[in-house]
């Protein structure tokens, strides 16, 4: 299987030409991509321009016609996203390898992003040491700082694409050379936690881990919920315990831990069985306290830390939430049920907590009675959602389910 090596040919094709040459004496097969525009390619790739154009549904020609640079760099990122995907649908690749500056980081990560978990993955570029979120988004690429512009083969730059083709090949000799003794053939199973509902997920893993399956613990911080999303997507999931919803709340209210508006969607939409709870929406997440927009300024909040502010949820965005999740677990295609820890739903939402407020949490569990699908389980239990017998009945509801599957 080849590594694919992707570069605008037309302004780095000295740099895209001396990665290629250091693959190919590590013995690696190399397919060169050309997402270049403007001039003359250095030299001839594997995929060449007008390849990757009309993967986009545009054509080279067009492009230079249009003269539109952003327009050119986001069709040269659909183009490449297009060849990757159906290359390694196929089977036919064993990494990916992009260098560039902004348009080169936008094109390499966009096709890096098509790929799914595993499939090595570095971007060599200018950007690499900002803030890399909207380049990476909840896949496993390794950004890799260029130091210097990439821009001519110098004692700086030779290293730094050295290095990054070295590490390649590395991550290509070593992928599939999975060790049976850390436990890599057993069933994978996802859950979700915050620091307010620990306990039941810590539990609850230890209860699947006891019945062989390996346990993906997702921090529900946003990031964490999309990451735990895209991996059910690629289908590496027997099962799913969302225990912690949480991130639905901050993107009703406006909190900074949103997971956007797909999160609650992969497992419904592949039938991986999915056990889903309500922990911890009974807040919304803010950064300190100055943060927080002043129109909540009325609101319940509690000082988790110094950096972050919890809100409480109320009645009517508890109504809200109730909807979206039964509407959402009654669009799976698979096995799904919901559990309701009726005497609270976070660490700080129990009897005399600073989160303590049963007209919230009734509307919340009302509103998913009333909308919930006849073919979804709904289990209410008379606990708060740490207490250990919760725990072990999500466990247990999911440990059916896949058995059942």
């Amino acid at each position: 299987m080849p590594v694919l090596l992707i570069g605008t040919l037309d302004t780095k094709g000295a740099e895209v030409r001396f990665v290629r040459d250091l693959l190919r004496e590590r013995r690696l097969d190399v397919l060169v991509i050309d997402a270049g525009v403007i001039g003359e390619p250095a030299f001839v790739p594997d995929i060449d321009r007008r390849r990757v154009f009309a993967a986009a549904g545009t054509s080279w020609d067009a492009v230079r016609t249009a003269n539109d640079r952003g327009a050119a760099v986001a069709s040269a990122a659909a183009g490449a996203a297009a060849i990757a995907r159906d290359l390694a649908a196929t089977g036919r690749v064993a990494g990916v390898l992009a260098l560039g500056g902004s348009a080169g980081t936008i094109i390499g990560t966009s096709a890096m992003r098509s790929l799914p978990f595993g499939v090595p993955k570095i971007m060599v570029s200018t950007l690499a040491s900002g803030d890399t979120r909207p380049y990476v988004g909840e896949r496993d690429i390794a950004m890799w700082y260029s130091v210097v512009d990439i821009s001519g083969i110098n004692r700086i730059s030779r290293t730094v694409l050295t290095n990054a083709a070295m590490a390649m090949a590395g991550m290509v000799d070593r992928a599939g050379a999975a060790d049976q003794r850390t436990g890599a053939d057993k069933p994978l199973v996802t859950a979700t936690m915050f620091g307010v509902t620990t306990p039941c997920v810590e539990s609850a893993r230890r209860d699947l881990e006891a019945a062989d399956y390996e346990v993906l613990v997702f921090h529900a911080t946003g990031s964490g919920g999309r990451a735990m999303e895209s991996l059910v997507t690629d289908g590496l999931i027997e099962g799913v315990l969302d225990i912690t919803t949480t991130e639905l709340a901050d993107e009703l209210v406006g909190g900074v831990l949103s997971a956007g508006p797909n999160r609650l969607t992969a497992a419904a939409a592949r039938g991986a069985p999915q056990v889903i709870s309500v922990g911890a929406l009974d807040m919304v997440n803010f950064g300190p306290p100055d943060t927080v927009p002043t129109k909540f300024r009325d609101r319940r909040f509690y000082q988790h830390n110094p950096a972050v502010t919890l809100m409480r949820t109320t009645p009517e965005e508890n109504d809200r939430l109730g909807l979206e999740i039964a509407q959402k677990a009654s669009a799976a295609k698979g096995p799904t049920a919901i559990l309701l820890p009726l005497r609270g739903v976070s660490a700080i939402d129990r009897d005399g907590g600073p989160f303590w407020w049963p007209e919230a949490d009734h509307a919340l569990f009302q509103r998913i009675r009333n909308e919930l699908s006849s073919r979804v389980e709904l289990v209410e239990l008379d606990m708060h959602i740490n207490d250990p017998p919760f725990a072990a009945a999500a466990a247990r509801q999911l440990l059916d389910m896949m058995r059942s599957a």
